[in-house]
């Protein structure tokens, strides 16, 4: 079934239009009368709609039932990636959100190669968040991640730990596994914290296990900064019985 993002004040019990891109994608798929659609509001609520009418720049819908989604995580697990060189966030963005991340948040670090300025920093959000929500819509999803910038590691830091299950991965921890960390105790959102080119250095693995992230290892092999948060997401994806 297709489906359509719209903002949450547009989600409406009896009847929608779509207009803009929404309009423009349905013409592209040659949408008629009597067809279903699904439009979401991407916070997770979701309608089975009918399409009643189909004219320039616009598509009428009588909206037949509203659902919260049924697509959506049971955890809800945040990404936290230091800026990664060229467009790597990017790839990590489309694929995390495939894989069922609540949201993806960026911010520096010592190690950083890439540091973006403010004003390049917006326009790379919008096309950040517009990537989830291509990827959102692609994979059936009923929730949009949000994409979030912070100005240091000291703030991700503060940020991740007030997840129910804080995790941090390091190249040279070797005692605990992320396998041994989800056995541990209840919990309902996860964050997943992982660095740049070259790691993260000594000094800010031990600040955060000083604010009470748990270290964690990925295993023997060194995984590349794009390739370590879609490794542990699935991981956490698979331990909650989402696949």
């Amino acid at each position: 079934m297709t489906r359509f993002f719209v903002p949450p004040e547009e989600l409406n019990i009896s009847f929608m239009v779509l207009t803009g891109e929404n309009a423009a994608h349905a013409k592209v798929l040659r949408l008629k009368n009597g067809e279903q659609v699904m439009v979401c509001d991407g916070q997770g609520a979701e309608c089975i709609c009918t399409v009643s009418d189909v004219s320039s720049g616009q598509i009428s819908l009588v909206v037949n039932s509203v659902q919260k989604s049924s697509s959506e995580p049971s955890v809800k697990v945040s990404i936290y990636m230091a800026f990664p060189k060229s467009d790597k966030l990017e790839h990590v963005i489309q694929k995390a959100t495939e894989l069922g991340a609540y949201e993806i948040v960026a911010f520096p670090s010592a190690r950083c190669i890439s540091r973006p300025d403010e004003k390049s920093l917006q326009k790379k959000k919008e096309r950040w968040q517009k990537i989830a929500a291509s990827a959102s819509e692609q994979s059936g999803r009923g929730h949009i991640p949000e994409i979030i910038i912070l100005g240091s590691y000291s703030e991700a830091i503060s940020r991740a730990i007030q997840a129910d299950k804080a995790i941090l991965f390091y190249e040279n921890e070797h005692a605990t596994t992320l396998r041994m960390a989800l056995e541990t105790g209840t919990y309902h959102s996860v964050s997943l914290l992982t660095g740049p080119e070259g790691g993260l250095e000594d000094g800010e693995v031990e600040k955060a296990r000083r604010a009470g992230m748990e270290i964690c290892t990925l295993g023997s092999r060194i995984l590349r900064c794009e390739t370590a948060p879609l490794c542990a997401l699935s991981a956490v994806m698979y331990h909650t019985g989402e696949f």
